[in-house]
C-alpha cells in the first residue's frame, strides 16, 4: 500500500503500538531486539514500536525506551535492524505521558495543559505547562524523529490517544487553558499540528510521520467525535502518511473493549472503532486510516477492508501471544486469532471493592505486557499465566500505588 511519503507497505495488516517496558536502562538492548525479531518474521505489513519517550524526566512507565539525543543510536540501529531483517518496516511511536506520567520512575512532578489530575489511582495533579515547556516539547518530539531516522526506523507515529499528553492538549476536560494552547478546538489542536509540522520540517521527504487519534475519549465533556474530525481535517493537509483511530484512556479504556463502547453491534463487529472511520472517510480521503482495537477473525478484517472504511487493520493485544498473527491470516492458517482477557471484577468478592474495579484495565495491560516480557527473554507465550501471577507483577512495578484512587 502507497504512502504520501513514498514507501509502500507490503500489506494492509499492522503489529500496533504495545508498550514492552523492555529497555535497558533508557536505550534498547537484547531483549527488544529478541522481540521485534520475532515480529519482524510475523508478516506485518508495518510494525509500531511501543511508548518512546521524549524526555527521560517523564515516563509512562518503567522500563520506557527515551529518546533525547544520540547516545542509543547504535542499539536504536539494531533495534530497528531486527524487524526490519524480517521484512517488516518500522516505526517508532514518540510520546510524553503529561499528566499520566508513572509516579515511581517519573522525577518530577507530571506536567500536563492544566492543573487537573486524572481520575486514575496513584495519580498525582500535575502543574501546567508553561509557554516555553510546551515549545519545548514540541522541539523534543522532532529531535527524537531525527534520532529515529538516523538510526534507520522507517518513521515516526506521533502518540495523539489514550490520555497521553497529545490528546490531554486536545481535551476539553484536561485542558482549560485560555492562551494560544487551548480555549477552544481549534487551539486546543494547535500543540498536535506544531508537532507534525516540527517533525516534517526535520526529517526527509521519505520518512513516514503518522499519528494515533481517538475517535473519542469516552468521558462527559471531553473530546468528541465531532471534534476528532476536526483534526483529521486538519491532518490531512499536513503530509501525514497514516492515521490510526483508536479511542478512549486509561481513565474510561475503550481501547481494551471496556469503558463506554457505544453498541452491542459494536463489539459483534469485534472493530470498536470502524464505525467512526466509515464516517471520516470524506474528511481524511488522502491519508490512508488504520483502525485498530478488537479485530480478532480474519473475516472481519477481510471485511473491514474490503468495505473501504479502513486501509489498514491493526492488531495489538492478539500479536503477544501470536507473533506472527499476520502471517497466519494471510496464509489463511488462522481464521481467529487469541487474545487472553483477564479481570479483578470476575474474582467473586473481589468484584465489589470499588478499587478493584477501575483496575480491570491495568490488569489486564499488565498481563499483556508480561507474555512481552517471557518473548524478550526467550520465552514462549503462556496463553494460561493465572491472574495472580499479573497481580503480583504489577504490585512489584507499581507498588502499593496499584490500590490507590489518589496519589497523596
Amino acid at each position: 500500500m502507497p504512502l504520501r511519503c513514498g514507501q509502500v507497505l507490503p500489506n494492509r495488516l499492522m503489529k500496533s503500538a504495545l508498550s514492552e517496558a523492555l529497555a535497558d536502562g533508557h536505550g534498547p538492548g537484547v531483549r527488544l531486539e529478541r522481540l521485534y525479531r520475532r515480529w519482524g518474521t510475523g508478516g506485518y505489513g508495518l510494525v509500531i514500536t511501543g511508548n518512546v519517550m521524549v524526555d527521560r524526566d517523564y515516563l509512562g512507565e518503567p522500563g520506557n525506551v527515551v529518546i533525547e539525543d544520540d547516545r542509543d543510536l547504535d542499539g536504536l540501529a539494531r533495534w530497528a535492524k531486527a524487524a526490519q531483517d524480517g521484512g517488516s518496516p518500522i516505526w517508532v511511536q514518540l510520546n510524553h505521558p503529561g499528566r499520566q506520567a508513572n509516579p515511581l520512575v517519573t522525577r518530577r512532578r507530571p506536567v500536563a495543559p492544566s492543573a487537573i489530575a486524572p481520575r486514575i489511582p496513584g495519580m498525582v495533579t500535575p502543574r501546567a505547562l508553561t509557554e516555553a515547556e510546551i515549545e519545548d516539547i514540541i522541539d523534543r518530539f522532532a529531535t527524537a524523529a531525527t534520532i529515529a531516522e538516523a538510526a534507520g526506523f522507517n518513521g515516526v507515529q506521533i502518540h495523539g490517544a489514550h490520555g497521553y499528553l497529545v490528546s490531554q492538549f486536545l481535551s476539553p476536560l484536561a485542558n482549560q487553558r485560555t492562551d494560544r494552547w487551548g480555549g477552544d478546538p481549534e487551539r486546543r489542536r494547535r500543540f498536535m499540528l506544531e508537532i507534525v509540522r516540527r517533525i516534517r520540517t526535520r526529517v526527509t521527504p521519505s520518512f513516514a510521520v503518522g499519528i494515533k487519534l481517538n475517535s473519542a475519549d469516552f468521558q462527559r465533556g471531553g473530546f468528541t467525535e465531532a471534534e476528532s474530525r476536526s483534526v483529521l481535517e486538519n491532518l490531512s493537509g499536513e503530509g501525514v502518511d497514516l492515521i490510526e483511530i483508536s479511542g478512549g484512556s486509561y481513565e474510561s479504556p475503550a481501547m481494551m473493549g471496556r469503558g463506554r463502547i457505544r453498541a452491542a453491534s459494536t463489539r459483534a463487529r469485534e472493530a470498536y472503532f470502524l464505525e467512526y472511520a466509515q464516517t471520516v472517510r470524506e474528511t481524511a480521503t488522502d491519508v490512508p486510516l488504520a483502525v485498530t482495537g478488537g479485530f480478532r477473525s480474519r473475516a472481519a478484517m477481510a471485511e473491514a477492508i474490503g468495505s473501504g472504511a479502513c486501509d489498514v487493520v491493526g492488531l495489538g493485544r492478539p500479536t503477544c501471544l501470536t507473533t506472527d498473527a499476520a502471517a497466519g491470516v494471510l496464509a489463511e492458517r488462522n481464521d481467529r486469532l487469541p487474545a487472553g482477557t483477564i479481570s479483578f471484577s470476575r474474582r467473586g468478592p473481589l468484584s465489589r471493592i470499588g478499587n478493584f474495579r477501575v483496575l480491570d484495565g491495568a490488569l489486564d495491560l499488565q498481563w499483556h505486557t508480561d507474555q512481552l516480557q517471557r518473548l524478550g527473554d526467550g520465552a514462549d507465550p503462556d496463553p494460561a499465566r493465572p491472574w495472580w501471577k499479573t497481580l503480583v507483577t504489577m504490585l512489584r512495578r507499581n507498588g502499593i500505588d496499584a490500590f490507590r484512587r489518589k496519589r497523596s
